[in-house]
């Protein structure tokens, strides 16, 4: 068996600015890293090796020349094989849930993969959208936000994390899981293993090499900063503060 680790290349903690033509933010020079929730995805998919539930990862990519660093730090933490679906600079950020659902459909028809293991969200747009989409599109069963993994006889039994605490579900294979951050703890990837990493074969297709049209589906208006927070008040007891909010109309007289 096989499974196939889906990454989302993102842009780590800077300072966020607005593009001038405030279409999106500005995305220049920063450094791509892997998405928090995917390295559970990745870990998860080399435990699963580990354990010979699974005999070959393959990590994937949706992005620009810079994703390949994601895939590398995929391969370095255990991932035999990357995949590259590489679109032109300037456009990732127009790349949209659905589009990447049917990127890795056509890559499920390419591979045949037993389990897809995803992050269950990239930290830039928290869509949290492409599992689902995904399962829907090769109608596979699906286990969202994973906070725990057990497969026995062709089946996995999945803990998730739900509003009103866990819920434990069975899937059988094949099948889409995305991971929550507390399925496990990543590993660091070692020095020679980050060596061992640019040896391994990372294959370059285009979305139009599968056959898929990334055209968003949803059109951008406007992005703008936040509004500027006012500097707050201090009060010397309750009944200023209860002045204070009947003269701003917060509460009623």
């Amino acid at each position: 068996s096989s499974g196939i680790n889906a990454e989302w290349p993102l842009r780590p903690g800077v300072k966020v600015r607005v593009r001038p033509d405030q279409l999106g933010v500005v995305t220049d020079g920063v450094k791509h890293s892997m998405n928090p929730f995917d390295e559970n995805a990745v870990e998860e998919a080399v435990r699963m090796k580990q354990k010979k539930i699974v005999k070959e990862i393959i990590a994937v990519s949706c992005g620009p020349t810079q994703s390949q660093e994601t895939i590398r730090t995929a391969l370095a933490m255990g991932a035999d094989r990357g995949i590259h679906v590489e679109v032109p600079k300037g456009t990732e950020a127009d790349l949209q849930p659905l589009a990447v659902a049917k990127i890795f459909a056509k890559l499920i028809e390419k591979e045949q993969p037993d389990v897809v293991i995803l992050g269950k969200q990239a930290i830039d747009d928290d869509a949290n959208q492409t599992t689902q989409l995904l399962a829907g599109l090769v109608d596979w069963p699906q286990g969202t936000m994973a906070s725990a993994l057990e497969h026995s006889d062709g089946q996995l039994k999945i803990t998730r994390e739900i509003d009103g605490g866990l819920e434990d579900i069975k899937v059988k294979l094949p099948a889409i899981i995305s991971a929550d951050l507390r399925l496990n703890e990543p590993r660091y990837a070692t020095l020679p293993n980050i060596m061992k990493a640019k040896k391994k074969k990372i294959e370059k297709l285009s979305p139009g090499d599968l056959g898929v049209d990334i055209a968003p589906r949803l059109t951008v208006k406007k992005v703008v900063d936040p509004p500027v927070r006012q500097a707050g008040d201090k009060v010397p007891d309750v009944a200023t503060l209860l002045d204070k909010l009947k003269e701003k109309g917060h509460i009623k007289a």
